[in-house]
């Protein structure tokens, strides 16, 4: 039986929130945090960052940027939804990197516990597990589909209980794959009552993945069904708010309580809330929508005509995401690491194009991996990729 108390180490167990006078009382002469009463340290300062008291500590509970997001995430069910996200089931964080090393440290201990992670992945999973002294196991995804296997994860998780933690993402980077949602919730039901650890899905691209009819494919809203899950996301991607660094975790009460006990207290700065309230807005999320529409039209369009071209192979990922990976060919129409990084440098330093060469990630051989830009940029992209492509193989 799922118990989260055996999961966390037992001295996170004994956290209680950072809590301040502030908390209590918001208003009055504010003497109690040791603030510049006076204002910042700017020669000018705006009407817009007056409203922002950017003298004073931000909010470090955030219940009403909260509050924005749970009703975005509860419009938008996933079929197995059967009860409505709350605040209390959110905690915020510096971007999703924050929410990724926070559940290592509240979950495994060092030197003893154990991450499993799936690749092809992101490789924050495994730079976070170093840094934390937490062993890595690794069950590849399945190929051509990266999917997960479930039978050979169920086996090592049941064979090994040191693994505390596993990180799944969905949709992949660098595969722009998303993992089956049916085969995730087996994965959790299967696993809830015979190994005693968490189930986390980071969703960084999930509002560029279809719907499953009128259905949404995001996870979020099933943690209160499912206590061994956690689900990740971010403003990065979807919102266009990379730059300001707002990472949302999803899970069950009772560790969502534990997570804002281990933050620290003002993690999400004034600015960054106020631009995350006016995306998770109506009118943001309008917008927002908007620029996804425009970007897997436009990623359509760049797959199509990139696929003509001689010396490129097949799309090897998906299409839930605001990229693609593709093959890149030698002259013997292989797939072909050396050709790809030569590919990769030349449309940087001669082109002033770049894109990711991801040839060494697991069964990703010759791939590059290209964001879909604006169309501009597309078209730019895709001529001196194709030019320097064929220099590269006369």
């Amino acid at each position: 039986m799922f118990d989260l108390k055996s999961i966390v180490r037992p001295n996170i167990l004994t956290l209680e929130p950072y809590r301040c006078a502030r908390d209590d009382f918001k208003e009055g002469i504010l003497l109690d945090a040791n603030e510049n009463t006076y204002g910042p340290a700017l020669s000018a300062v705006t009407e817009s960052e007056k409203l922002l008291q950017l003298n004073r500590y931000p909010d470090p509970h955030q219940e009403e940027l909260k509050r924005q997001i749970v009703d975005f995430r509860n419009s938008q069910i996933n079929q197995y939804s059967k009860s409505n996200l709350e605040v209390d089931n959110l905690c915020l964080g510096v971007g999703s990197d924050e929410s990724i090393d926070m559940l290592l440290r509240c979950c495994c201990e060092p030197k003893k516990e154990k991450l499993l992670i799936c690749p092809p992945t992101y490789g924050m999973y495994s730079i976070c597990a170093i840094v934390n002294d937490v062993q890595i196991v690794k069950i590849p995804l399945t190929v051509p589909d990266f999917q997960i296997d479930i039978e050979k994860i169920i086996e090592v998780l049941q064979r090994d209980p040191d693994i505390k933690l596993l990180y799944l993402t969905s949709p992949g980077n660098p595969t722009g794959a998303l993992i089956n949602v049916d085969k995730i919730v087996a994965l959790l039901e299967r696993t809830g009552n015979t190994w005693n650890g968490l189930v986390v899905v980071d969703e960084a691209y999930i509002d560029f993945a279809p719907p499953n009819g009128e259905f949404s494919q995001s996870l979020s809203t099933i943690v209160n069904q499912y206590p061994n899950l956690v689900v990740l996301q971010t403003l990065s991607k979807s919102f266009g708010l990379a730059g300001i660094r707002l990472g949302v975790t999803f899970c069950n009460k009772q560790l969502a309580k534990l997570l804002n006990s281990m933050k620290y207290p003002y993690n999400i700065s004034s600015l960054t809330s106020n631009v995350a309230l006016k995306a998770t807005s109506p009118s943001g999320l309008s917008v927002m929508k908007h620029y996804v529409n425009l970007i897997t039209k436009q990623r359509d369009i760049v797959l199509r005509k990139i696929l003509s071209f001689e010396y490129v192979g097949k799309n090897i990922g998906g299409l839930d995401a605001n990229f693609i990976l593709v093959q890149i060919l030698d002259k013997t129409k292989q797939p072909s690491n050396e050709t790809a990084l030569k590919l990769y440098n030349r449309l940087a330093k001669d082109n002033a194009v770049v894109v990711r060469f991801r040839g060494n990630e697991l069964n990703c051989t010759g791939a590059l991996r290209i964001s879909i830009g604006t169309e501009d940029e597309n078209k730019e992209m895709l001529e001196k990729l194709e030019q320097v492509l064929c220099e590269l193989n006369m």
